[in-house]
C-alpha cells in the first residue's frame, strides 16, 4: 500500500519528488521521506507524518540533485516508528544505496533470522532491510548482478525503487503483485506507484513494468532486465477496488473506469427500487456513478466527507479508527430524510464504521438502507502489503452475508461477485491475486498457511 516515486536526470529532483508524493500520499499517512543524489553524494530526509508537514523549503533545498526517489508509508511489516521510515539510505562497500518498497516479503523472518546468525546487524524491524542486507552481502560484480543475487532470496510482492550516487533502479517481482509505472520527463525518466504522481509534474507515462522486470537508469539511458523464470501474474485486483486514485492507470488500465464498470456490475447483480444511490466517500464515488448510471436511480452525495480525516482502513490504531469513524461523515438530512437508499461501498473489513455510518443514516430519518459492496467478501488477511487484520476479526470469515446484513442493520446487503469483479476489471481471472477473497495465495502459500496456522494456536492459548 506504500507510495514509491523516483526520478532520474531532472533539475530539482527532491522538489519534483515531493509533488509525487503528495499525489501519492492516499497509500501512506505514517512516514515520508526523500533521499536524492548530485552524482556524488546521496542527501536525505525522513520523518513522521504527511508529506506537506514534512518537508520546507530548506529541506527541500538541502535535497540536492537531479536524481531523487521518495515514500509514502504505511506499515505491514515492522512498527510505525521514525527508524523503519523509507528511504532507508546505508553506506556498504560498494558505496552509498537509498531504497524505497512497495509490498511485503513473506519469508522476510526466515531470511532475517539467517543473516543474523552470520553475523548481520539491523537497525530497523521492516522488511525492506532484509533486502538491502542481501544486496550488500551479495558477491556479484555489478550493482544489477547483487540485485538479482538479492530478489532470487525473497518471496513475496515488491515494487522497489533503488538510488545510488549515479543510478536509479526499479524492480517489480515476477508476479507483478504490486504496480509500477514508468514515465518521462523531458530527457529524464521517473518511476511512480500510480500515474497520478506523473500528472502533477507534467511527466508523461510510457508504460507499467511487467512482471520481474528490473529496469536500471543511468547516463546511458534506461536498460531493461528480466532474469526471473515467468511466472503466473498475480497482480493485486483491490488496487482497482479501492487503494488507487480513480485518475491513475494501474498496468495501463484507468482505474475511473474500472470502477464504474464495477459499480454498474454491481448494479446488474443486485438492483433494488429506491430514491438515491449514495457512495460512501471518497473511494466509493466511481462505483457509485456506475451503479446509478446501470439502474437509473439518480446519484446523490447524502454523505459528506471531512477531508481533513484519514482514510480509517490505513490508520494503524484501533482506537484511532473508531475515532475516525464518527468524525468523518455527515449525512446530509434534507436529501435522506423518508428516502430509501442504495448505499455503495467498496468493502467491509470489520464492519463497525458501517455499522456506525448506517445508525447515522437512520438517525436523519433514511427510510429503507440498502448496502451494496462492489467487492466480494473479505474471508482472508493479506500477506503482500496490506495491514488486514487477521481473520478472526474480518466480519465476513465467520459470518453469513445474512449475519453481516442484521449486524449492519440494512434491509438487503449485496457484494459483488470474484467472477462480476473480474468482468468489470477486464482481463482473466488467474491474472489477478484475490486471496483476500478466496484465501488461495498465489505466492508463498506454504509459508503463509504456515503462519496462519501458528496464528490459530497463538489464539488458542
Amino acid at each position: 500500500m506504500c507510495g514509491v516515486f523516483g526520478i532520474y536526470g531532472v533539475p530539482e529532483a527532491a522538489k519534483l519528488a515531493y509533488l509525487g508524493l503528495y499525489a501519492l500520499q492516499h497509500r501512506g499517512q505514517e512516514s515520508a521521506g526523500i533521499a536524492s543524489s548530485d552524482m556524488g553524494k546521496v542527501y536525505s530526509r525522513v520523518a513522521m507524518g504527511l508529506v506537506a508537514d514534512i518537508f520546507t523549503p530548506q529541506d527541500l533545498d538541502s535535497l540536492k540533485g537531479s536524481s531523487a526517489i521518495g515514500h509514502t508509508r504505511y506499515s505491514t511489516t515492522g512498527s510505525s516508528t521514525i527508524k523503519n521510515a523509507q528511504p532507508i539510505v546505508v553506506d556498504y562497500s560498494h558505496g552509498t544505496m537509498a531504497m524505497a518498497h512497495n509490498g511485503n516479503l513473506t519469508n522476510a523472518r526466515q531470511v532475517r533470522d539467517f543473516l543474523e546468525a552470520h553475523g548481520s546487524i539491523f537497525s530497523s524491524t521492516t522488511d525492506t532491510e532484509v533486502l538491502i542486507h542481501l544486496i550488500a552481502t551479495s558477491e556479484g560484480n555489478k550493482l544489477i548482478d547483487c540485485i538479482v543475487d538479492a530478489l532470487t532470496q525473497i518471496k513475496g510482492a515488491y515494487s522497489l525503487i533503488i538510488l545510488t550516487k549515479k543510478k536509479l533502479i526499479g524492480a517489480v517481482d515476477p508476479n507483478n503483485i504490486r504496480p509500477l509505472s514508468l514515465g518521462k520527463k523531458g530527457d529524464g525518466w521517473v518511476l511512480a506507484s500510480e500515474t497520478c504522481a506523473f500528472d502533477i509534474i507534467d511527466a508523461e507515462y510510457v508504460r507499467p513494468l511487467e512482471p520481474g522486470e528490473i529496469v536500471v537508469i543511468d547516463k546511458d539511458g534506461l536498460k531493461s532486465y528480466k532474469p526471473f523464470k515467468p511466472q503466473q501474474p498475480a497482480k493485486c485486483i483491490f488496487e482497482y477496488v479501492y487503494f488507487a486514485r480513480p485518475d491513475s492507470y494501474i498496468w495501463g488500465n484507468s482505474v475511473q473506469k474500472a470502477r464504474k464498470a464495477l459499480g454498474a456490475q454491481l448494479a446488474k447483480e443486485f438492483p433494488v427500487k429506491a430514491d438515491y444511490v449514495v457512495p460512501v466517500p471518497d473511494s466509493s464515488n466511481s462505483a457509485a456513478t456506475g451503479y446509478s448510471s446501470e439502474s437509473k436511480i439518480p446519484y446523490e452525495m447524502g454523505i459528506i466527507r471531512n477531508h481533513y480525516i484519514g482514510r480509517t482502513f490505513i490508520e494503524p490504531s484501533q482506537t484511532i479508527r473508531d475515532f475516525g469513524a464518527k468524525i468523518k461523515y455527515n449525512p446530509v438530512k434534507e436529501i435522506l430524510k423518508d428516502k430509501k437508499l442504495i448505499l455503495i461501498d467498496d468493502s467491509i473489513v470489520r464492519g463497525t464504521t458501517g455499522k456506525k455510518l448506517v445508525k447515522m443514516l437512520r438517525t436523519v430519518g433514511a427510510k429503507e438502507v440498502h448496502w451494496r459492496i462492489s467487492s466480494p467478501p473479505i474471508t482472508n488477511s493479506c500477506f503482500y502489503g496490506v495491514d488486514t487484520p487477521t481473520r478472526k476479526e474480518l466480519i465476513a470469515a465467520g459470518n453469513t452475508v445474512e449475519k453481516i446484513r442484521e449486524f449492519m442493520g440494512v434491509e438487503t446487503l449485496g457484494y459483488l461477485s470474484p467472477e462480476g469483479m473480474v468482468k468489470a476489471v477486464g482481463g482473466k481471472m488467474d491474472e489477478y491475486c484475490m486471496a483476500c477473497f478466496s484465501g488461495a495465495y498465489p505466492v508463498d502459500s506454504a509459508n503463509i498457511q504456515k503462519c496462519i496456522s501458528e496464528e490459530k494456536n497463538e489464539e488458542k492459548f
